[in-house]
């Protein structure tokens, strides 16, 4: 019901394979390799309702339901597996992954001046497991790992000495150790110096093991990056939110991408815009992979405006962005001294031209052009979304032109003021990487006050 497919090179994968979310390409061409699943014409369709617990009430979305099915395990086992691990998940960290709510906050639109038919939306992904949306990417590569090994594709021996690691100053990291303790494996967690001494007791509770890794002088990249990458060329399994690492971490994420979809077509609305806020892009290209998903099985929505938030720190998306649209403007014959939002529509209005489809194969076999480590290094109250690199950057640059959005940088002036904002309008107990979104939102001024537009609000304040 799903196929492997490199996104860059196009490069067929299959489950056999001992990395099948890695392309085999990926390192030797300069070429940006990141793989995808795409779903077959033979998924019944999009579940408007179900149960609580979004990876089954989406399994048939995902390439681990796939491969069970196509491996003869049965609905009922696969079901099973996903109830056990979830409920071991509980029994670690005191919650289990649920449907998340997503509102429109009438108190938050109201103080931004939004009135009918719009209004602000709010994710709110502080109530997930360990605080914030990155366990489901790490969930749903648990229960893929899981599938492997139940369906004989990783043998008995091997899945005894699977090692997991990840690369996080935070909310990646806890919720990579909560579920790693839940699955029974051993986790490496790759951090800076800087981390917060909470989280690194939290990491310590969950028993994983934790290398504290300094900046060199000279040598590009943030460090702990660096050295997960090294750890897994010595095997261990990438259990991270990085697409390029490990593609099908993207697939667990879309779980929040569907929920919003259902919710407003329940609702019978639409968003206008989504604010997406950007450290290594994983969050924002399994939302705009999910809207992908919805259109491809006849949901009645399109891809709102997707605007990628980060921050005055760092920023190497907005930079990507600009140098793909550059060249784009430069073969269309565009004026470039017009407004952001112009610039946007008019590309948008181009979109699937042989100049447009040709650029971005550019970028696509050429991506140290476009996306390289962020020069010094990067400090912001939102911690969380300082990634050197958007590892994901392609497919997030490739939904802002695809939506008529663009990238947002916002002050440290305007992440604390929405923190402020979204924990008075909504209650909700948001740290400043959770609510940068919604930073996004009042950074861009001059937006029509009658439009649905969402934002996420992951990252509870520790």
């Amino acid at each position: 019901m799903s196929s492997l497919a490199c996104r860059g090179c196009g490069e067929v994968l299959a489950d056999e394979t001992a990395t099948p979310y890695v392309c085999p390409n990926a390192g030797k061409d300069g070429g940006d390799h990141v793989v995808g699943r795409t779903l077959e014409a033979s998924v019944a369709g999009f579940p408007a309702s179900g149960g609580e617990d979004p990876f089954l009430r989406f399994r048939a979305l995902t390439h681990a339901y796939s491969l069970a099915m196509a491996r003869g395990m049965g609905d009922d086992a696969f079901c099973h597996l996903v109830r056990d691990l979830d409920a071991r998940v509980e029994r670690v960290c005191g919650a289990r992954f649920v449907t998340t709510p997503f509102a429109e906050s009438r108190a938050l639109s109201e103080a931004l001046g939004y009135s009918l038919p719009g209004g602000v939306w709010v994710k709110d992904e502080t109530r997930n497991v360990a605080g914030s949306h990155k366990g489901r990417h790490l969930m749903g590569l648990a229960i893929l790992g899981e599938v492997r090994a139940r369906v004989g594709i990783v043998s008995p021996e091997e899945a005894a000495r699977t090692r997991l690691a990840i690369a996080s100053c935070g909310n990646a990291a806890l919720a990579a150790a909560v579920v790693a303790r839940a699955w029974g494996k051993p986790l490496d967690v790759f951090i800076p110096t800087d981390a917060s001494p909470n989280v690194v007791r939290e990491l310590e509770r969950h028993g994983a093991v934790i290398h504290v890794c300094a900046r060199t002088p000279g040598v590009a990249g943030d460090p702990c990056y660096l050295a997960f990458r090294e750890a897994v060329r010595g095997g261990a399994v990438p259990f991270c939110c990085q697409g390029s690492d490990n593609g099908l971490t993207i697939e667990g994420g879309e779980t929040l991408g569907w929920e919003m979809i259902a919710e407003l077509g329940a609702s019978g609305r639409s968003l206008d815009r989504l604010f997406v806020q950007v450290g290594g892009g994983a969050l924002a290209s399994a939302c705009i992979e999910a809207f992908h998903d919805a259109a491809r099985l006849g949901v009645g929505v399109s891809l709102p405006r997707i605007h990628a938030v980060q921050t005055t720190g760092a920023f190497p998306l907005r930079r990507a962005w600009e140098r793909v649209v550059a060249r784009i403007e430069r073969r269309l014959g565009l004026d470039a001294n017009r407004p952001v939002a112009v610039i946007a529509e008019s590309i948008r209005g181009h979109l699937h031209t042989r100049c447009v489809d040709e650029e971005l194969d550019y970028a696509a076999r050429h991506r140290s052009e476009f996306m390289w480590p962020w020069e010094s290094a990067p400090h912001s109250v939102a911690h969380g979304i300082l990634d050197d690199e958007t590892y994901d950057w392609l497919s997030i640059v490739r939904g802002m032109l695809e939506s008529g959005g663009w990238p947002v940088v916002v002050t440290e002036e305007q992440l604390m003021k929405a923190s402020a904002l979204g924990r008075s309008c909504t209650g909700i107990d948001v740290d400043e990487t959770g609510s940068s979104g919604l930073a996004g939102l009042l950074a861009l001024e001059g937006l029509p006050r009658d439009e649905t537009v969402g934002v996420i609000f992951s990252g509870v304040r520790r």
